[in-house]
């Protein structure tokens, strides 16, 4: 007997789920961030051309980035949300706080993600992140910051209508980019940043996508010293 196929405005439901999902998931792993160490035999990688001194202060201090507000993931009419996300580190001590003709950069604990929601229903979704994460700061007339992903260092699987399994640098480190803002907190922006992804799953998995697009704001505190800011300078 013949199974009747399914009605088109299902089908239509289902991809557009598992789309905004697959894209969203993958944008998460740039969420996770931290403040940069010493640059040499670091994980952190140069969002630019390194020319310019910089200098992360105060040197030594402990730090959390927070995410703030909502990091959002749009694919198409589809939105995916995240509000909650968090790393933690260590500004490096001096000297290592300096480089004369480049970044500086650190090591961070990967990410942590929670309240993560899409647009669509019947699409649920957990996150995995492991190894070592890592940022690079470069000093500038706009202070940039690559954050590098471990491959395979962020897992996203999704559940209900669509069951796909998003995984972001897969093949090998990945950096995204954002620009730094010193301030009482300072920020860390990405703005319509891209991660390599791959997607794998069943019917409805978005398996062509190679690529995601993100948009978030963290704010950077100082945990040695809550008067005390973390700065990027020459």
């Amino acid at each position: 007997m013949t199974q009747s196929p399914q009605p088109r405005h299902r089908l239509h439901t289902v991809r557009a789920a598992a789309q905004a999902a697959g894209i969203g998931i993958a944008a998460l792993a740039a969420l996770s961030i931290g403040v940069p160490a010493s640059a040499a035999g670091q994980p952190g990688a140069a969002p630019t051309t390194a020319e310019a001194a910089t200098t992360v202060t105060p040197a030594g201090h402990g730090f959390t980035a927070a995410l703030s507000g909502k990091a959002t993931f749009t694919a198409g009419s589809v939105t995916v949300t995240c509000t909650v996300s968090s790393s933690n580190g260590q500004v490096p001590a001096a000297p290592d706080n300096h480089n004369e003709a480049g970044p500086v950069s650190s090591s961070t604990t990967p990410a942590t993600y929670s309240s993560c929601t899409t647009s669509m229903p019947g699409v649920s979704a957990t996150v995995s992140t492991s190894g070592t994460w890592g940022v690079a700061m470069q000093n500038g007339a706009t202070v940039t910051a690559g954050l590098t992903i471990p491959s395979g260092g962020f897992v996203l699987k999704t559940s209900g209508l669509a069951s796909c399994t998003v995984t972001a640098a897969p093949t090998a480190a990945a950096t995204v980019n954002g620009t730094w803002t010193n301030g009482a907190p300072s920020t860390l922006a990405f703005t319509n940043a891209a991660v390599p992804v791959k997607v794998v799953g069943g019917f409805g998995c978005p398996t062509s996508a190679t690529s995601s697009m993100f948009n978030a704001t963290y704010k950077v505190s100082d945990t040695t010293d809550a008067s005390s800011q973390i700065t990027v300078t020459g």
